[in-house]
């Protein structure tokens, strides 16, 4: 089985990270949380809450990824923009038709300056937009476009999960998944 990796940077946004993982898990994915900070699997989010990812960013191996899966927050998304081998493995995953998933400013701050939202449908925290400006604009809570999926924000962060869950396992499995959290998928359209 393939894995998703979800990056973490100092000043993630919490809940755009923790959401997709629990949600992915329960949909039966492989997912695993890398620190892109150097030599600790210690990350600190915007609201000052610490995590221990799984592993850190040079122990990720593009060749078995699902999904490459960035959280926004500030100064998180800068802070993986930053990160020289992240910015790689995205443009590499993109070039070989990877699926890539960012919510919040995520979608702006990284891929939007990476040039990966060129022409696509895409999504972004409200005040961001003018880095997605090689992007088609929606200001919907998800956006889905071939192998590219992006989130609006911190409200939005279960129908994102949702929508890389149904991506990966089916929208049986996506509506299961919501099914058993008690989430109503008709409030997500």
């Amino acid at each position: 089985m393939k894995t998703s990796y979800i990056f973490l940077a100092t000043g993630f946004e919490e809940i755009e990270a923790v959401t997709p993982i629990d949600i992915l898990r329960r949909a039966g994915m492989n997912v695993k949380t890398v620190s892109v900070n150097p030599d600790s699997l210690k990350v600190t989010g915007a609201h000052g809450v610490t995590y221990i990812a799984d592993i850190r960013m040079e122990q990720v191996s593009s060749s078995d990824a699902d999904w490459l899966i960035l959280p926004g927050g500030m100064p998180g998304a800068s802070n993986l923009y930053g990160c020289e081998a992240l910015r790689q493995m995205l443009h590499d995953h993109a070039a070989a038709g990877g699926n890539i998933a960012a919510i919040c400013a995520s979608p702006a701050v990284v891929l939007g300056q990476m040039g990966l939202l060129k022409g696509r449908r895409a999504t972004c925290y409200p005040g961001f937009e003018q880095q997605c400006a090689d992007a088609v604009y929606l200001p919907e809570a998800v956006v889905t476009d071939g192998n590219i999926i992006t989130g609006r924000g911190p409200a939005t962060a279960t129908p994102f999960a949702l929508a890389i869950a149904a991506a990966s396992q089916g929208k049986e499995k996506a509506a299961e998944v919501a099914s058993g959290m008690l989430y109503d998928l008709s409030d997500a359209d």
